[in-house]
């Protein structure tokens, strides 16, 4: 039911119905169960998971400190995806705004460098979603490790 994943953030969202339409309808999870009654839903694609909850000022939640927009100031969620085309598509035919457009970026990691095609967008209440198709690897040029 709740998937196999080690860490999953539970997110608290204003709208839950808004949040779901973003988050199943453009970036393509999959409700893998929910508590409506609730505000809860518990999200997944293909092995990415996060869960949703509507902020509720009467239910018992866990918020530290006051809630003001963006929400998750500090962190981005990067979701691996198989290619990020479709995701634009259906994010410019709903003309969501990109917090930074699709770009090609290599990152070093030891003596080589791994390849993202990876662009930002914006959850309905401020979330930073960065989401990545694999490029694979490349060797790293002689000496250079300023990458």
């Amino acid at each position: 039911m709740g998937g196999s994943a080690r860490l999953v953030p539970e997110l608290i969202v204003l709208d839950i119905g808004r949040s779901l339409a973003f988050w199943v309808d453009l970036i393509g999870f999959r409700i893998s169960y929910d508590r409506p009654e609730e505000g809860f839903a518990y999200l997944d694609r293909n092995g990415a998971a996060v869960m949703l909850e509507q902020r509720d000022p009467a239910a018992r939640q866990w918020i530290t400190d006051t809630l003001a927009r963006p929400f998750g100031r500090g962190i981005n969620f990067q979701i691996e995806v198989s290619g990020v085309g479709p995701i634009l598509a259906r994010l410019g035919e709903a003309n969501w705004p990109l917090y930074m457009d699709c770009e090609d970026k290599w990152y070093r990691v030891g003596a080589c460098e791994v390849g993202q095609r990876q662009f930002l967008v914006q959850d309905p209440d401020g979330y930073l979603l960065r989401v990545a198709e694999d490029l694979g690897e490349r060797p790293l040029a002689a000496g250079d490790l300023s990458r």
